[in-house]
């Protein structure tokens, strides 16, 4: 079936509590700000609402809320950046050193400890964010490079059956570009470009591992988070009762926000170690296969800029950034 140990990564989730309780309160943060500011908005929408009609009230409740709720996400969006690189980046460092069998600090010094060790590794958000987003687009890559292999073979469908499994494993690609950072870490690269570069052809040698537990992996994050939505209805519902003249798409749209939420503090830290401990067993004593390098750089463009990026790197910095004064 799948090639991880899921009490290994519960006790990496246990040792690593400080970081869940940080994801926790981070992400029920984020939670509570969708709430309120689409209750504000659309408790705003039902004040401008009494100057009309009920049809009137209605759509202003409807669009106040929607405004509140795109406020939201477009602050979210800004600080995304920071989200990696402290919440997600520092939690897959010190799952790196307990899986190699370093001693990580308790409490509140795991976070900070966390934090100096990404900070030493890409110096600044901007970096972090910049390979994650490569990486993304490399992973789609080989996930287009399988289906174009499958294109080859004579077996009436299967054309359609692996244009499921890819839109399938494309959400699972999410499991994975974590991954790749955590190699960067784990090998104390002073060049992340060329760690990532490393990373991605090691994956793509063994994409086969890769893809089939990233596929367990996701049927198991995506069915905890189904469950969690159903439980979290009832309270979503509640929550919308609160809201000035109700909001009818409210319940859904929470019950949505709370599932993705527990996904993220708990869910994902659960298959992230699942996905470093096939990694790094797969790719023990292997080298980068140039064969795969090549069609790497045949197949993503993005894949290219990494290895340029690679080239230029000078100790914190591309060659073609300004050096900082």
């Amino acid at each position: 079936m799948w090639d991880f140990s899921i009490g290994q990564a519960l006790g990496l989730m246990l040792k690593t509590m400080p970081f869940i309780v940080f994801r926790v309160l981070v992400y029920a943060a984020i939670s509570i700000a969708y709430v309120l500011v689409t209750g504000v908005g659309a408790g705003v929408g039902w004040g401008i609402g009494a100057f009309g009609d009920d049809e009137f009230r209605g759509a202003s409740i409807f669009w106040g809320g929607a405004i509140g709720f795109g406020l939201t996400a477009g602050v979210l969006y800004f600080v995304r950046e920071y989200i990696l690189y402290v919440v997600k980046a520092g939690h897959i460092a010190v799952l790196v050193e307990l899986l190699d069998g370093r001693t990580i600090p308790d409490g509140r010094d795991q976070i900070s400890h966390a934090t100096e060790v990404v900070k030493s590794r890409f110096v600044e958000t901007s970096v972090l964010f910049a390979i994650d987003q490569l990486v993304k687009g490399v992973l789609g890559a080989i996930i287009g490079m399988v289906q174009g292999i499958a294109a080859l073979l004579p077996i009436p469908g299967l054309q359609n059956v692996v244009g499921v499994i890819r839109a399938f494993l494309r959400i699972a690609i999410g499991f994975v570009d974590e991954v790749i950072l955590a190699y960067a870490i784990r090998t104390n690269s002073s060049n992340p470009w060329a760690s990532a570069q490393t990373a991605l052809v090691l994956y793509g040698q063994n994409y086969k591992v890769m893809l089939k537990n990233a596929a367990w992996l996701t049927l198991i994050t995506y069915g905890l988070a189904f469950v969690v939505f159903l439980v979290m209805l009832a309270p979503a519902a509640a929550v919308v009762y609160l809201i000035p003249g109700g909001w009818s798409a409210g319940g859904f749209i929470f019950a949505l926000i709370f599932a993705w939420a527990v996904k993220a503090a708990l869910i994902e830290p659960f298959a992230i170690a699942c996905m470093m401990q096939v990694f790094f067993q797969t790719i023990e004593g292997q080298s980068p296969d140039p064969v795969w390098d090549q069609r790497l750089s045949d197949a993503s463009r993005k894949f290219k800029q990494m290895k340029e990026k690679a080239a230029q790197w000078m100790g914190g910095r591309t060659a073609d950034e300004s050096p900082p004064y």
